[in-house]
């Protein structure tokens, strides 16, 4: 069984997107923002030690923090591998959302990221997503998993097994094993 929605789910419209947004200025190194790191190790690579990188940006009307407790680059800088991260995103218009969790890695040659352990986004109006695995396709656009996950808002909850989520059509998917469960009051609404 699949479920649909389309064009009612912003938490992931919008963390997710932002997501990608962080993890991409972290790898290009660009950015107006401020950082603050407390310790930087030299190697073969570079690793940076409890990370706080904020930026605001006027023109799209959003500010947004990145805080990870560490990162490391390979010596090439086409991998990049981060853990204990959390987003924070605060749009001009519209309610906070924050993305945390364990771990990530990021690859400049397949511009993919991968997040991984206790996953889980919150928006400000309601809406909360968690998951064990995501994994971001940064060309086209697309999300999947093919770990258990559960979204929540107010008066639903739907759990499954596998993701697909679209951010250009802002299409999501459940693609196994789904339970939905609805509210009586959620319906009358």
């Amino acid at each position: 069984m699949k479920i649909l929605l389309k064009r009612h789910w912003p938490l992931l419209g919008l963390g997710m997107l932002l997501a990608v947004v962080a993890f991409y200025l972290l790898k290009s190194g660009k950015g107006g923002g401020e950082t603050a790191i407390k310790e930087i190790i030299m190697g073969e690579g570079l690793m940076l030690k409890d990370i706080h990188y904020a930026q605001d940006n006027p023109e799209k009307g959003i500010l947004w923090a990145l805080d990870a407790q560490e990162m490391k680059s390979s010596g090439d800088r086409s991998l990049i591998s981060f853990k204990g991260f959390r987003l924070k995103v605060q749009p001009k218009d519209g309610p906070p959302t924050e993305l945390t969790g364990a771990k990530g890695d990021y690859s400049r040659d397949s511009g993919e990221i991968n997040l991984w352990g206790n996953l889980e986004g919150v928006s400000g109006n309601g809406f909360k997503v968690t998951a064990d695995h995501l994994l971001i396709h940064e060309k086209s656009g697309k999300i999947t998993s093919d770990k258990p996950v559960k979204m929540m808002g107010p008066g639903f909850t739907v759990e499954g097994q596998g993701l697909f989520f679209d951010l250009k059509n802002e299409t999501l998917k459940i693609l196994s094993s789904v339970t939905a469960t609805i509210e009586k009051e959620a319906i009358a609404k």
